[in-house]
């Protein structure tokens, strides 16, 4: 299959691509680089376009002939200072993705998320109101609603990714996930830090079965599905986790959030019904499966 990774210099985007690549695909990777990293391709084998997918003059630069895109690349940041900039640069690169994928033929997976669900109820159901908390949030709502549009004349699947974690995910920096920056901070030896008191709750889903999902998507039926554990864990629940793992007993140094809780997600936890039933998902990964897998490479 010949296929077209954008953001796939990024986090999710590269763990794609290698995989797409060791499963035989002839795979192209578009990356402006503003947030990736080329680092996260090494050992990849196929072409590199450096090019911004939000500006149409750039889109030149893709080859033709493609079946399947793979829609990566966004501004992720919920923090990003720049709101205008983060809606164009979101809303009119998903647009040129449609265009290329009419064109092509080719089926279109992209990357939606669960912050859009914001400080809704849980278990996040596909289909619940949405409570719009972050700007990225309200572009990838807007992303998923022109999505619904072309559902009926061309293959377009929306992964709604929850807290994903996991390799190559350090050049995020901030925005990176927090078993990352928890464990980074346990394996210098200092006290983990998370807001008060710990109860809040993340749904933490490895980077294994996210890529896994999102193949999986090329066989399902058009749609928005989660991607999620369909399990809530806390802040204190999660460094209990990495201190089983890394066999230490540090415990939690609590400090006050520093966010507005009208734009701070408390909890996100997937329902996974959906998902299960029309992507054919299920992790195989458990939380501390993948944080015993991930721990060993984070430095």
């Amino acid at each position: 299959m010949r296929c077209l990774v954008t953001g796939g210099a990024g986090f999710i985007g590269s763990n794609l691509t290698i995989e797409l690549e060791k499963r035989g695909n002839e795979v192209m990777v578009v990356d402006s680089l503003l947030t990736g990293n080329k680092d996260n391709l090494k050992g990849f084998n196929g072409k590199f376009i450096n090019a911004d997918i939000s500006k149409e003059e750039e889109l030149k630069k893709i080859p033709d002939n493609l079946e399947a895109v793979f829609h990566e690349a966004a501004i992720t940041d919920p923090r990003f200072k720049d709101d205008k900039e983060m809606l164009r640069a979101n809303i009119e690169g998903f647009k040129n993705m449609i265009a290329l994928a009419k064109k092509n033929k080719a089926k279109l997976v992209y990357a939606s998320t669960a912050n859009l669900y914001g400080n809704g109820p849980v278990p996040m159901k596909e289909s619940q109101k949405k409570d719009i908390i972050t700007v990225y949030g309200k572009s990838k709502l807007m992303m998923d609603n022109i999505a619904e549009k072309y559902s009926d004349n061309m293959h377009i699947v929306g992964l709604r990714y929850f807290n994903v974690f996991g390799p190559k995910e350090a050049s995020k920096g901030r925005s990176a996930s927090m078993i990352y920056h928890l464990a980074k901070q346990m394996k210098a030896n200092k006290r983990p830090r998370i807001f008060k008191w710990g109860q809040q709750k993340r749904d933490h889903i490895y980077v294994k079965d996210a890529v896994r999902a999102t193949l999986l998507a090329l066989k399902a039926k058009s749609g928005i599905y989660n991607v999620g554990t369909g399990i809530g864990t806390s802040f204190n629940e999660l460094i209990k986790a990495l201190n089983d793992v890394l066999k230490t007993n540090y415990q939690p140094e609590y400090f006050d959030s520093p966010y507005d809780t009208q734009t701070y997600q408390v909890n996100t936890q997937a329902d996974t019904t959906k998902s299960k039933e029309f992507l054919n998902f299920e992790c195989k990964y458990s939380l501390k499966e993948g944080i015993k897998e991930y721990v060993e490479m984070i430095e």
